[in-house]
């Protein structure tokens, strides 16, 4: 479904969105704006996700999840939104549920372009846009991405930026992912929460920094795993010894003394999400370590 009317202060493009499959709901966006995620982003796992823009009234985004966390539909939850609003013409928002319905409202008093488009399970919304095509480039590309809800996010936003973006430029972004216990160590739901504040190129940092998270806090791959004997027992030794973590032999043996270096030196280079307490070590883990401290 696609909105357009003659629409921003916050001048912004952004998605949001619901993966089924790992029950995540996210937020990504770009701006000329000063750290315009911390504004514009809200989500709250098992009951959805709210992008609030143009002339943002912040409170659409604790409200937009406490009511969806109620049960109410995403248009009803835009209707409460705007309907005590006096400023509604000027606002932008756009909701998913926690079962990926999805609903948008542009108001007819924001900068043109500005619109918005919602498909399955996402919608996409911009003002003071170069043209319709950016939130075409965006949905399309959410659409065709494969892999992680996060990757969709960033592909959305790199494609609205190559459409045409925000007319007055580019200053911040942001990416907002949530799932239940889906945090470090399981203690929070925020998968992912980058936020780019004032940046020339915002998104293209936003997905380097992405990729940095992938490494530090990533899902570990089964069939990376390598088996901690012999060469790479040895190996490994040899590295936590360069490191002043250990000064044991280097006899290739998986001991409590090798283990207990290898989970400080781990620790240390902020990889413990990637931990095994068993006699493997992850690729990703095994091939950092050689790069960073190998001969």
């Amino acid at each position: 479904m696609r909105f357009s009317s003659p629409c921003g202060r916050l001048s912004t493009f952004s998605i949001v969105a619901y993966d089924p499959q790992k029950e995540e709901w996210g937020v990504a966006v770009q701006s000329k704006f000063l750290a315009a995620a911390a504004l514009v982003s809200w989500a709250k796992a098992k009951a959805g996700a709210v992008a609030t823009q143009a002339w943002a009234n912040a409170s659409y985004g604790p409200q937009g999840l406490k009511l969806l966390a109620q049960g109410l539909s995403t248009e009803e939850v835009v209707k409460r939104l705007i309907e005590a609003d006096e400023g509604r013409e000027h606002r932008q928002v756009g909701v998913v549920d926690s079962q990926g319905g999805a609903f948008a409202f542009t108001g007819s008093e924001c900068l043109p372009w500005a619109g918005h488009i919602v498909g399955e399970g996402y919608t996409c919304q911009g003002n003071i846009l170069v043209g319709e095509e950016t939130l075409g480039a965006m949905a399309k590309a959410f659409e065709e991405t494969e892999g992680e809800l996060a990757d969709q996010l960033v592909a959305s936003l790199l494609a609205g930026q190559e459409a045409g973006g925000d007319r007055r430029g580019q200053q911040s972004a942001g990416l907002l992912v949530v799932r239940e216990k889906g945090g470090y160590g399981g203690f929070s739901d925020r998968v992912v929460d980058l936020r780019i504040d004032d940046h020339p190129t915002p998104i293209l940092e936003l997905k380097r920094l992405l990729e940095l998270h992938k490494l530090y806090f990533g899902k570990i791959d089964p069939q990376k795993l390598a088996k901690i004997e012999g060469p790479v027992a040895r190996e490994l030794q040899e590295l936590v010894r360069r490191t002043g973590h250990y000064d044991g032999p280097f006899n290739g043996q998986y001991d409590e003394t090798t283990k207990s270096a290898l989970r400080k030196l781990i620790g240390i280079e902020n990889l413990e999400e990637r931990w095994r307490e068993d006699e493997y070590i992850d690729g990703v883990v095994l091939e950092f370590l050689r790069e960073k401290f190998g001969g």
